[in-house]
């Protein structure tokens, strides 16, 4: 009998030993390795995994960098195991990027968070330069840099915390929001949840764009130059002209919301017309003091709101939006306080059709990109090809179809994504963002409704929403509501099952005080002023409560 107690009773703790010892390796297992030990890792290039400050906030974090062959720079920001909220976010990138962003303010709110360089380093290759005659590079700033960066940072997730992820989220704006399209249509189990901000979906014609609105405005020495030389000494020192137009749009169609706030809150409904318009503003003669329009001038005003078509009448890209118009000169309207040379023209259209846009690259860039009588040397081992060289009619020729293959989000269908895989989509754009017209991705979102959900609006909006801001420029900025939290929409969104109806966004005066808060509402939909009678011209009512989505 006492043996069988014996016995008994060893079993017992042989039993307890086995479970006490599964227990210990589970939570071995679970709290994963050391930050350091991740750069031992043998399955993943690793350069550099370390504690570190976040400046956001103060705290610690795990930071590792590496690299995916041959040339794509990734880093990881991963929130210490106790502050990890289990979530996983792909952070977008801008531009033709080349470097590395951080989300400092994600990390503090416990996302890991990784992003990559897209397989150049700016430093050495600035703008599109790193693409010249190099195909994987344009592979790996096309599509395959942000996927890979997810497949690693996934795996570093799994080995810092033990854990795969609860969800996964992707968040971006411009280039990043090409790179969300991206994700979407080419590798949909990436993400449960992808915010696009003003996509460069349509990265080649929105290119084409930028180089044809720059040659209209460059076009026969400035002749159509919507600045002024008031001086008469060959400097253009004045943008009074835009101010004319914008107070012209304003006039016709600023009060179309029920509220004169300054803001063209529904811009394709906007029925300005130039030519009628302006007509009690014209100039007598063809010189402009900067209170009226030559006919030249006139001209550049229909080019930018009409957009570009080739010689046949096919539309490459939509024209800038009625309310736009003091954003113009930064991007494309060259004088003396951007030293002529306006940022589309210095920064992401003058070397574009060089190096990204042909199957064979023309050439290097010119010497000056401003410089607009520089006549290219097309000869030699690396011959020029200048920007205001460039033919529309090149778009639609078939010489620009690998590129576009390459580079383009053009693909409406997102049965994959929103359908199959239950992903959900979150879209917003600034109706004044002049750098990348909103009408494209209206139209994208209407063919993706066709497309995917045989027209259906409601049953789209179960899966994918767009979100117009009015006065809002390129992902931040201008006049009109332009703040809110991104990503917190979604969140509720992807876990909760709460579809954003609206979501309330703020406009700061230099004070840093709200001075104007208002629903974006849900395409197609609009905020109308629903609050106290004859009061919506004070700016005291423009509070979300006093607006209705309708």
């Amino acid at each position: 009998m006492k043996s069988l107690v014996h016995i008994g009773i060893l079993g017992l703790l042989l039993f307890l030993a086995v479970g006490s010892s599964g227990t210990l390796a589970q939570e071995s297992r679970n709290s994963g390795m050391s930050c350091e030990a991740l750069a031992d890792l043998r399955s993943l290039t690793i350069t550099r995994a370390g504690i570190i400050e976040n400046s956001f906030d103060g705290s610690s974090y795990c930071y590792v960098r590496g690299i995916i062959s041959p040339a794509i720079h990734f880093h990881a920001q991963l929130p210490l195991p106790e502050n990890w909220n289990g979530r996983f976010l792909q952070w977008g990138d801008g531009g033709k990027d080349g470097d590395l962003d951080y989300a400092n303010h994600r990390v503090a709110e416990g996302y890991a968070v990784t992003n990559s360089n897209m397989g150049h380093d700016n430093g050495v290759e600035p703008g599109a330069s790193f693409a010249f005659n190099n195909r994987q590079a344009e592979i790996d700033f096309g599509y395959r840099a942000v996927h890979l960066t997810v497949v690693a940072g996934k795996r570093l997730v799994r080995e810092y915390y033990g854990d795969r992820p609860q969800y996964s989220y992707f968040e971006g704006c411009s280039q990043g929001g090409r790179q969300a399209f991206i994700s979407a249509q080419r590798y949909p189990a990436d993400f449960d949840g992808i915010i696009a901000g003003a996509p460069a979906f349509n990265y080649q014609g929105l290119n084409a764009a930028g180089t044809w609105n720059l040659q209209r405005v460059f076009r026969d020495d400035l002749v159509g130059n919507l600045a002024v030389d008031t001086e008469g000494d060959g400097s253009y020192d004045s943008l009074s002209l835009i101010d004319v137009l914008h107070n012209k749009v304003l006039e016709k169609c600023d009060a179309n919301d029920g509220v004169l706030d300054g803001l063209v809150s529904d811009p394709l409904s906007c029925g300005f017309n130039p030519n009628v318009d302006l007509a009690d503003v014209m100039c007598p003669t063809d010189s402009s003091d900067g209170s009226c329009f030559t006919q030249a001038q006139l001209q550049t005003v229909n080019d930018l709101y009409n957009g570009p078509r080739d010689d046949a009448g096919r539309q490459v890209y939509p024209g800038k939006m009625f309310g736009s118009e003091p954003h113009w000169p930064r991007y494309y309207i060259p004088w003396v306080e951007n030293n002529m040379g306006p940022s589309k023209l210095t920064g992401v259209a003058g070397d574009h059709m060089n190096y990204l846009f042909y199957e064979k690259d023309p050439g290097i860039t010119v010497p000056d990109v401003r410089d607009i009588n520089y006549q290219a040397k097309t000869d030699g081992v690396f011959p020029e090809f200048h920007w205001v060289d460039w033919d529309i009619n090149d778009f639609f020729s078939g010489k620009g179809d690998l590129m576009k293959s390459i580079t383009d989000a053009n693909d409406p269908d997102l049965t994959r994504y929103l359908v199959d895989a239950g992903g959900k989509l979150l879209i917003y754009h600034g109706l004044i963002d002049t750098l990348i017209v909103a009408t494209d991705t209206i139209n994208y979102y209407n063919d993706m409704v066709d497309a995917t959900f045989n027209g259906s609006m409601t049953k789209a909006q179960d899966s994918a929403r767009l979100y117009l801001a009015p006065g809002m420029g390129h992902c931040a900025g201008g006049p009109g509501p332009n703040s809110w939290d991104k990503l917190a929409p979604l969140v509720d969104w992807v876990e909760n099952g709460v579809a954003p109806e609206s979501i309330v966004a703020t406009h700061r005066n230099d004070a840093d005080q709200v001075d104007n808060e208002r629903p974006l509402c849900t395409y197609p939909e609009q905020a109308r002023y629903v609050g106290p009678a004859g009061g919506a011209e004070n700016s005291d009512n423009w509070r979300a409560e006093n607006f209705e989505c309708r």
